[in-house]
């Protein structure tokens, strides 16, 4: 059957299974559960080399508390490890509000907009109390000094803190017996931050950015740690996959994310003595192994583009698209050009998807030429079938012969849809990871491009016009059966759609528009050109 086939239709099919190709990594390999334990999935991680030093692990009850490699486990009542530690400082801002408890660790963080409200109408915290360790989160290998660190609160020199355009300094000090810990915090208005630490005397601890942000976990995009080595490679460890044991000294960047949200921390130039732990359920735990006298960089807050850059554009790779990185990020870039002229992300895609067609309109075109021809051609073939059935040598000579001579290209519908297979995919990522298009309308129905149509309007109108299309191209299927079946594929690719993103829809709803326009073109151009033979002929008789 398949070697009946058009080149075109093999494309179509081929699209199709790419699409549960792709259906099919998502469930399996990806996070599948929104603010639950996620499933196992499965992926490549680049693994530095181990160090005899570990990380602490997490906290999933104030008995289960492991400590670095030299110390035993904390004492099973201090239960001050746990949540609802009394709030010591509140900072507010324009971008985000906060609050800092009693063990200097961020406890609470909310972003404030419109676009940062839970159904109900309340703002997103990104933080979930039952998963530590909470940002700026300190721990000690040594058992008893753990111990006492967690008994013993610290002391803020200011209860309140009011961001407005410049940055605000406040210092954390925290006297144990035998220590003393001063953590000297600037919070700037963008949700940046630098730590200073000071301990009265060497001992061996770690600090975390915490826990990802338990905000938006889904089956789509990536959840976990994602750390920028030195020589810039990107090392990704997701949630239930985490060794424990994982070591990277002098990274970049180390951000624990989940879809729309991060915590991070960063050193561009002096690097990070970054090591992965592990909770009961697998999921990567960061922590950097500090100094005596110790400097670091932050951020908390939504991974939008531009605010990563301004902070520097080596915080830009915390926006993971997978895959298609390298088409994505240009995609994206292109989309944010084009929302910062019209305002609107929809009209955006729209433009994009002008744009994209307009590029490959001298490919796409000489495709539709070809395919055009390929039908003319189609008796012709036929008959070269017939009368060399049995010999597949002269059958293939004599049809590329015939190719030859009308200027037609087997292959000529082929590499425009290709091309659009990867760009499909990358704005699929776009989409998907991309905290800019949350809760982003477009028009009447649509307020959300990043979710689905929720009245399956966008699909359907995709799946018709999937149909004229299909309908005006010239076809070389002969078997009625093969027709039949191709055809089923307007309503296969309208059930694919209606659970994908509405702007991924819009975007192929309106390429198939400009595939109808174009097609019909085309089709006109030949129309005349049969008709100015049929005239020609009149008048040679």
């Amino acid at each position: 059957m398949l070697d009946k086939l058009s080149t075109q239709q093999r494309v179509i099919l081929a699209t199709v299974l790419s699409f549960l190709f792709f259906a099919g990594y998502d469930y399996l390999f990806i996070p599948k559960q929104i603010n639950k334990p996620l499933e196992s999935n499965s992926t490549t991680v680049k693994q530095s080399s181990s160090n005899t030093i570990k990380a602490p692990n997490a906290v999933s009850s104030p008995s289960a508390e492991t400590l670095p490699s030299t110390a035993s486990k904390a004492p099973a009542n201090s239960n001050l490890v746990n949540k609802n530690e009394k709030v010591i400082v509140t900072i507010k801002g324009k971008r985000f509000d906060m609050s800092i408890d009693s063990f200097g660790r961020v406890n609470k963080f909310y972003l404030n907009g419109k676009r940062y409200r839970t159904k109900d109408g309340k703002k997103v915290q990104l933080f979930n109390d039952s998963k530590l360790p909470l940002p700026l989160e300190i721990r000690f290998s040594d058992a008893k000094l753990n111990a006492e660190a967690f008994k013993t609160p610290y002391v803020a020199d200011k209860t309140e803190v009011n961001i407005k355009n410049q940055p605000v300094t406040l210092t954390l000090t925290q006297k144990l017996p035998s220590l003393t810990v001063t953590k000297k915090i600037t919070i700037y208005p963008i949700g940046k931050y630098n730590v200073s630490l000071s301990l009265s005397k060497p001992v061996q601890y770690f600090i975390s950015p915490g826990f990802r942000p338990d905000v938006k976990v889904d089956r789509y995009t990536f959840h976990g740690v994602l750390i920028k080595e030195f020589d810039d490679t990107l090392t990704m460890i997701k949630d239930k996959d985490a060794k424990g044991d994982e070591h990277f000294a002098n990274a970049k960047i180390v951000a624990d994310s989940d879809r729309y949200y991060t915590t991070a921390f960063y050193n561009l130039k002096g690097g990070l003595d970054v090591y992965i732990s592990k909770d009961k359920d697998k999921n990567p735990l960061a922590f950097i192994k500090g100094k005596q006298h110790y400097s670091i960089n932050g951020y908390i807050g939504v991974k939008e583009l531009k605010i990563l850059n301004s902070i520097n554009k080596e915080m830009g790779d915390i926006v993971e698209y997978g895959w298609f990185t390298f088409i994505a990020k240009p995609i994206f870039l292109l989309l944010n050009f084009l929302h910062s002229i019209v305002g609107n992300w929809g009209w955006a895609i729209v433009l994009t998807t002008l744009i994209i067609r307009t590029v490959l309109f001298p490919l796409t075109y000489k495709g539709m030429v070809s395919m055009t021809k390929m039908k003319e051609l189609s008796p012709k073939i036929k008959e070269l079938q017939k009368k060399y059935k049995g010999d597949p040598q002269k059958l293939n000579a004599h049809t590329m012969e015939l190719y030859k001579k009308h200027g037609a290209n087997p292959m000529g519908g082929c590499l425009p849809m290709i091309l659009q297979i990867p760009i499909f995919f990358s704005l699929y990522r776009v989409l998907q990871n991309s905290a800019e298009l949350q809760s982003a309308p477009w028009i009447l129905w649509i307020h959300d491009l990043s979710t689905k149509d929720p009245y399956f309007i966008l699909p359907i109108l995709m799946g018709i016009t999937m149909f004229l299309q299909q309908y005006i191209t010239p076809s070389t299927v002969q078997d009625p059966t093969q027709a039949k079946i191709m055809k089923f594929l307007p309503v296969i690719f309208t059930f694919f759609f209606m659970t994908f993103p509405a702007g991924l829809t819009l975007y192929w709803f309106v390429n198939n528009l400009f595939s109808i326009a174009q097609q019909y073109y085309i089709n006109k151009i030949f129309e005349k050109k049969k008709q100015q033979i049929k005239e020609a002929k009149k008048v040679e008789k």
